[in-house]
């Protein structure tokens, strides 16, 4: 049964599972959809048209699915926020749905939100992303799987954050950060690959020689982007990982930090 304390305000629009805890004082707007498992503090706000999957915790003061912090975005507007399953949102959290009708900001499985952090409209964030205290993401960046972004760090509106990199605490991504890399500073700098974490998840060796190789010819070569992704395709491996490289600096719009 749905234990929803005596203080806290469920719009009876709202679809809540059986199986959800609403803490004192928290409020739940008529858009809302929470899976089973879930949790709510006491004080968090949800509203909009957010949805959140199973097993979440929504810590107290959390603010999720309020209107984004964008100009542009017209009051009534029907755009969404999508929350993955076994979410973890800490204290003072705000994630904002997107600004266009129909469109989604969404929150992958197994994500780590901490204090502070902020998730603005039109983000796409992957599974098992962790958002150290006080990250920044502007409108419409996107997150890949497994990225890690250290507390107090900011990133530019329409920024790639490639799947297994990590970006240092206190630095400043207004260009998109290389998979599997390391990056940090102010101005950000590439520093190697985030070899601890590849092989925390599994990476063999030759998956793992290959993205060294890669990495030297792209990031240390001081080749054009265009002639290293050429040296690249003529003198490494072509394992999954590197494709993936290539591919992502390839299609790069702003630039990868280097």
């Amino acid at each position: 049964m749905t234990h929803i304390a005596d203080t806290a305000v469920v719009d009876h629009r709202a679809e809540l599972d059986p199986d959800v805890t609403v803490g004192p004082y928290a409020v739940i707007g008529p858009g809302v959809r929470i899976g089973a498992g879930t949790t709510v503090g006491s004080h968090a706000v949800i509203d909009g048209h957010t949805t959140l999957g199973t097993g979440c915790r929504v810590f107290p003061h959390a603010a999720v699915g309020l209107e984004p912090q964008d100009l542009k975005f017209k009051s009534g507007c029907r755009s969404f926020l999508r929350i993955g399953d076994r979410t973890v949102i800490r204290e003072f959290a705000t994630l904002n749905p997107a600004t266009e009708e129909g469109e989604s900001t969404v929150v992958g499985d197994d994500c780590l939100l901490m204090a502070y952090s902020h998730v603005a409209h039109n983000c796409r964030l992957g599974n098992h992303v962790i958002l150290a205290n006080s990250v920044n993401l502007a409108g419409h960046v996107d997150v890949d799987d497994h990225a890690i972004l250290g507390g107090v760090t900011p990133v530019h509106q329409f920024v790639r954050v490639g799947c297994h990199a990590m970006v240092g605490g206190g630095s400043r991504i207004p260009q998109d950060v290389a998979p599997y890399t390391l990056v940090a500073g102010n101005p950000a700098e590439a520093h190697g690959l985030n070899l601890i974490g590849l092989h925390r998840r599994g990476f063999g060796p030759e998956a793992v020689d290959s993205l060294k190789k890669a990495y030297r010819i792209l990031f240390r070569a001081k080749l054009r982007v265009e002639d290293a992704i050429d040296r690249v395709l003529v003198e490494v491996p072509s394992t999954p990982e590197v494709q993936h490289l290539v591919e992502f600096v390839r299609t790069s719009e702003r630039g990868v930090t280097r």
